[in-house]
């Protein structure tokens, strides 16, 4: 064989690889959810510096873990309520109408913080109030979003949508604290973070407007609507009722939220983040580093995360996944070097970025549209619920026993959990990535 036909061979077996490894971004060939991604991307780096700044102006404020641990408690309340309820007026109204407006709210919200730390108010009161304000329109801004994806792109690229939404998110969760950590240590002070968020989220409000029209979808009769016209009847009980009895009569689905639930109340650490970056690592230069190291291994997974479309035992690869994040989490604990421990937290993001992209598809290809609004609302509360109540957790433990038995203990719990949950019902990791028909099971 020539040199010229080896050199050959080998250009093409790495063309392969890369193929076979890098992240699908066919959905982005499609304008409008093109402008639903870049939305996405910009504002969540802005998202992300509040989510910094908050818990460190409350710490701040109060020298207690347990009142950061209430920010969670703030935000979990409302955010559980109006994500059912949102995702069920997503089923029955324009959903770009819903999305620009919920957006909107939130906007203003973000706003209300910057005046805040502008007049320098430090009321502890002020921040939960407003936590739990910008967690009601992320309740109905959100499921209301992923909503949309599947009447964007088509459903064999759903799993890749998926995944660059969750690498845009990932990206910004590691450039927006370490954002936050430059911003605040250079003096730029709360008021600058919460106003860069301002600014950034308006490019949400220009996707939303740019989206076309999503009026609900005629379909056929469900227990919630007999007729099939989920258009004529109203986003209440019976409508939120039916969503819950789908997910109840769909084993996958109800055990893909458990373990979720079980990794984010007894493995997420954020809440032991500031308490933790100031009595070991330095301060608020660290604080940005480990708030933005479990993104970064979020990122690395969706930039190599080509093979998670074409894995057939979908439900083996979630729960393994799951369980790498709470052994992550638990090493990352008794990390004794802040390089260490991002490393650590890095490895449990990567792990956290394939659950997550699983347990998003099975719910889409699973749930008819008519129901998808009502879906993605349980999700959303199961999703962004589960972290607030780890962050209660992680608080209170911390305040009893230390932040580092808050820290380890809960990633040793969380593995312990899932594998007794897993044995005990196995129809998750029977599950090969074969939508049931029509969203119903098998």
């Amino acid at each position: 064989m020539s040199s010229r036909t080896s050199a050959s061979g080998n250009r093409t077996g790495v063309v392969g690889l890369l193929r076979h490894v890098a992240v699908d971004v066919r959905p982005l060939r499609l304008p409008a959810f093109r402008r639903l991604w870049v939305g996405n991307a910009v504002s969540y780096i802005g998202i992300q510096v509040t989510a910094v700044a908050v818990p460190v102006q409350m710490y701040e404020i109060t020298r207690s873990s347990l009142w950061v641990g209430l920010l969670g408690l703030a935000g979990l309340l409302p955010l559980v309520g109006f994500a059912v309820w949102g995702g069920a007026v997503a089923d029955i109204v324009d959903r770009r109408r819903l999305y620009l407006t919920s957006s909107l709210f939130t906007w203003l919200v973000t706003v209300c913080l910057v005046v805040q730390a502008l007049l320098r108010l430090d009321n502890p009161f002020i921040l939960l109030t407003l936590v739990a304000l910008q967690a009601v329109g992320f309740a109905i801004s959100s499921p209301t979003r992923t909503a949309i994806v599947p009447r964007l792109v088509p459903a064999e690229w759903v799993p890749a949508a998926n995944t660059l939404n969750f690498t845009a998110s990932s990206f910004g969760s590691v450039a927006g604290p370490l954002l936050a950590g430059v911003v605040l240590s250079a003096g730029g002070g709360f008021t600058a973070a919460y106003a860069l968020d301002a600014v950034l989220f308006t490019v949400v409000l220009w996707a939303a407007v740019r989206l076309p029209a999503l009026p609900p979808e005629a379909s056929a009769p469900d227990s919630a609507d007999p007729t099939g016209n989920d258009s004529k009847h109203r986003a209440g009980w019976a409508s939120i009722a039916a969503g819950l009895r789908f997910i109840t009569g769909t084993p996958v689905v109800w055990l893909s939220f458990a373990v979720d639930i079980l990794a984010m109340l007894l493995a997420m650490p954020r809440a032991l983040f500031p308490e933790v970056a100031e009595s070991s690592f330095g301060g608020e230069q660290a604080v940005g580093w480990l708030y933005s190291a479990i993104a970064v291994g979020s990122v690395l997974g969706g930039l190599m995360s080509g093979w998670i479309g074409r894995v057939r035992r979908q439900g083996v690869a979630l729960v393994a996944a799951v369980l790498a994040w709470g052994a992550a989490v638990a090493l990352a604990g008794l990390a004794p070097s802040l390089w260490l421990a991002v490393l650590l937290l890095a490895v449990a993001g990567f792990a956290d970025l394939v659950s997550a992209v699983y347990r998003q598809t099975i719910l889409q290809l699973h749930a008819p549209d008519r129901m998808r609004g009502r879906m993605q609302g349980v999700f959303v509360a199961v999703v962004a619920g589960g972290p607030r109540l780890g962050d209660l957790r992680a608080g209170a433990t911390a305040a009893l026993a230390g932040p580092t038995v808050a820290w380890v203990g809960g990633g040793v719990a969380c593995v312990i959990a899932v594998v007794a949950l897993t044995a005990a019902f196995p129809s998750l990791l029977r599950y090969d990535g074969r939508p049931s028909p029509e969203g119903r099971p098998e």
